[in-house]
């Protein structure tokens, strides 16, 4: 085995003998086996042991036991004593999350301190199984059977291959004397239950199902890593984007294998769950135009041909333009700038800039959101209109509708931003000077 595992880690790059690492060790069997392991590779690293004080005095054995051990090996030991109890109260958690919590919080702080390679944690192919079955009893998507990484972030995985017999046999092998922490019999926990319960049935139905199913889970995720590479195509061809909206039309959608994959894995960045996927395939089945999901900050607005997702409207933003502005910033992406012109000018018709008379303006101008009740006169009207039926006439989406600002002079709206200017602060063959609201491209 420690032949093996040493092909294993150079070949993948896991360990390098010239670097430094921390070792997880509760003093069970896994554990033990990896810091034997990298005792006889020659492997440079400190123990580290939580003491959860979870099991009266049985938790003091494990640590004396691990003291034991370091001094043993010659390699330095770290020990943290935890009120894992008091955490999982303080936080709401399960006693085996708030454990967790608590040794990955430690694990980071203490690696990065002492400035080495990584955290090296004993879990193995066993483990791996358990947690994958797990996964899947949650109801996770293909990403379930991805299970653990062996490298992810500062935590290493160099045991993943070895079976829990493989590390049974080394231990008998080099006669290695190790803690048998008694919870790991119990099975009112997941694990423990999918541990002495669930895989034993599936090993006396075929001894070799286990590592067949492990196989199958290994096709499963590179299978995985294909509909991604494909997905984030499907992404770029299909989303179309105008800050600061995402738009998907429904005929891409139509006759779509996976299509709740695919509209899934486009929101779930922003908080969305499958279950609402589901929820927006149905209302988009139905018809339902002008619907609203709502995920965090985030809004998915079905409107008569597309999907629109967007923040929602954070609340009233006001602001000042003053004379001598050169800019104004409606969102980190639209942006207009602010033009003075006095000779030469060429009207601009485009809806989305803003030509106005200069001198019809009461400065300093104000940027606001609309609001129910505002009145304006669009150009080329001769009767005021209110903005909210204007937007209707316009079928603004419901989500673009929040967002919406005016400019204003004193009381009176001279332009709906991105929309229409007020017929009465157009530019007319009287005009001397315009200011002019460009949009950035």
């Amino acid at each position: 085995m420690l032949h093996r595992f040493i092909h294993h880690v150079r070949e993948n790059n896991l360990l390098d003998v010239q670097k430094h690492y921390l070792l997880a060790i509760s003093g069970g069997m896994d554990s033990v086996v990896l810091a034997h392991l990298l005792h006889l590779g020659g492997f440079k690293f400190d123990l580290v042991h939580c003491n959860y004080q979870l099991r009266g005095r049985e938790s003091e054995l494990d640590e004396e036991w691990v003291r034991r051990l370091a001094k043993k090996m010659n390699v330095p030991i770290h020990v943290n004593v935890l009120d894992t109890y008091a955490y999982m109260k303080t936080h709401g958690l399960s006693l085996q999350m708030a454990a967790r919590e608590l040794r990955y919080e430690w694990f980071e702080q203490l690696q990065k301190e002492m400035g080495t390679s990584g955290v090296l944690v004993a879990h193995h192919a066993d483990d791996q199984l358990e947690t994958v079955l797990l996964n899947l009893l949650r109801g996770t998507g293909i990403e379930g059977v991805y299970g653990m990484s062996e490298k992810r972030d500062f935590i290493i995985r160099p045991l993943l291959p070895f079976n829990r017999s493989e590390i049974r046999e080394f231990l008998q092998a080099e006669s290695l004397d190790w803690r048998e922490d008694s919870s790991n019999q119990k099975t009112l926990y997941k694990r423990n239950f999918v541990r002495h319960k669930v895989l034993p049935v599936l090993s006396d139905f075929d001894p070799s199902g286990p590592a067949l199913m492990q196989y199958s889970f290994e096709r499963i995720k590179d299978t995985g890593k294909a509909f991604f590479y494909f997905f984030e195509e499907w992404l770029k061809a299909r989303i179309q984007h105008e800050s600061p909206f995402e738009f998907l039309e429904y005929k891409e959608l139509v006759d779509v294998p996976g299509k709740a994959s695919l509209l899934f894995y486009w929101l779930r960045p922003k908080g969305f769950v499958y279950a609402q996927v589901e929820d927006i395939l149905l209302a988009v089945q139905q018809g339902e135009s002008g619907k609203c999901f709502l995920s965090g900050n985030w809004i998915l607005n079905l409107d008569r041909e597309c999907l629109i997702l967007g923040t929602k409207n954070t609340g009233n933003v006001t602001s000042t333009i003053e004379d001598h502005d050169i800019s104004l910033v409606l969102n980190g992406d639209t942006n207009y700038d602010i033009l003075h012109l006095k000779e030469d000018w060429r009207i601009d018709r485009s809806s989305e800039n803003a030509f106005l008379d200069s001198q019809l303006l009461d400065f300093p101008l104000v940027l606001r959101n609309w609001q129910e009740g505002d009145r304006f006169m669009p150009l080329g009207m001769r009767q005021f209109k209110k903005v909210s039926d204007f937007l209707i006439d316009l079928k603004v989406p419901l989500i673009k509708k929040k967002s919406i600002k005016v400019l204003c002079s004193g009381e009176a709206i001279v332009w709906v931003v991105g929309y229409r200017i007020d017929d009465r602060y157009k530019v007319t063959s009287s005009t001397r000077e315009v200011v002019y609201f460009k949009k950035k491209v």
